[in-house]
């Protein structure tokens, strides 16, 4: 007697949306290869961020500028293996769709091509309006960024909280509602005022993530890194870390290590 297999339910743009009506908040963190993508994909998480991050946590370069289009689709490709549940968005890199829409529609079509991943991600607001309009029409789900957008590092100069001043609160505003009015079917924010996300959250009805842009928007992203305390530095005001693995994983490389020089592993167990 054959017994069906349970069907995992595939999150999609429209039950993010459905979750933001019934109030659910959504879920999502960063991934860069298989094995932490199956790992998060199996706890149950809504989102996976094939982050331009993995220049900087996987790379260590200092800013997200210098990964290529090639290095994000060859991470997104081993994020989508290991997803059989969340949904994944991938970031498109500085200098792939900012100056040329034809391009930035080029590089969304290799994402999707080539990664099997279910959307992009890109930073910015009105001033990109070109370049997502033309991916929308391919029928590419777009995730918009505004707030602190670290492809744009040199021109801020510092990754201080945005968005402080009214001018440049009433611009991200409106940048969000644009966003949204074009057909975008999510926006991150981050690292603003916790009242300026509670009042672009409630403007919109697409999902406003947030990292650390307070309690109020309609979910969270983290950097995976970051939230597991594999990245020892960086302990911003708005990052939880659940778990501190840098001192972990030393430890247990260290008593590796003695173990070895001690001619204590492998033993007669451990070996045929």
């Amino acid at each position: 007697m054959s017994t069906a297999k349970s069907e995992i339910k595939r999150v999609t743009t429209h039950k993010l949306k459905e979750m933001k009506q019934r109030g659910e908040k959504i879920s999502m963190l960063t991934a860069y290869d298989f094995s932490m993508a199956k790992i998060l994909d199996d706890a149950g998480i809504d989102i996976l961020l094939v982050g331009d991050s993995a220049s900087n946590v996987m790379a260590g370069h200092e800013t997200t500028l210098p990964i290529t289009l090639d290095q994000m689709i060859y991470h997104a490709q081993s994020v989508v293996r290991a997803a059989k549940r969340c949904f994944v968005v991938v970031d498109l890199p500085f200098g792939s769709y900012q100056g040329n829409s034809r391009e930035a529609l080029n590089a969304a079509i290799r994402v999707m091509k080539e990664t099997g991943g279910h959307g992009v991600k890109l930073e910015g607001g009105q001033e990109i309006g070109e370049s997502v309009i033309r991916i929308l029409t391919a029928g590419i789900p777009v995730m918009g960024h505004l707030g602190l957008t670290p492809q744009s590092i040199y021109k801020f100069g510092t990754y201080t909280v945005r968005a402080k001043e009214e001018n440049e609160a009433e611009r991200l505003i409106h940048d969000a509602k644009y966003l949204e009015s074009i057909g975008c079917f999510a926006i991150v924010l981050e690292k603003i005022p916790a009242d300026l996300g509670k009042q672009v959250a409630e403007a919109l009805s697409i999902p406003v993530i947030g990292i650390g842009a307070g309690m109020h928007v309609d979910g969270q992203v983290l950097v995976t890194h970051d939230m597991l305390g594999i990245t020892a530095e960086f302990k911003p005001r708005f990052l939880r870390q659940y778990l501190h693995l840098y001192d972990d994983i030393k430890n247990a490389t260290v008593q590796y290590i003695a173990d070895i020089k001690a001619k204590d592993f492998p033993n007669e167990k451990e070996q045929y």
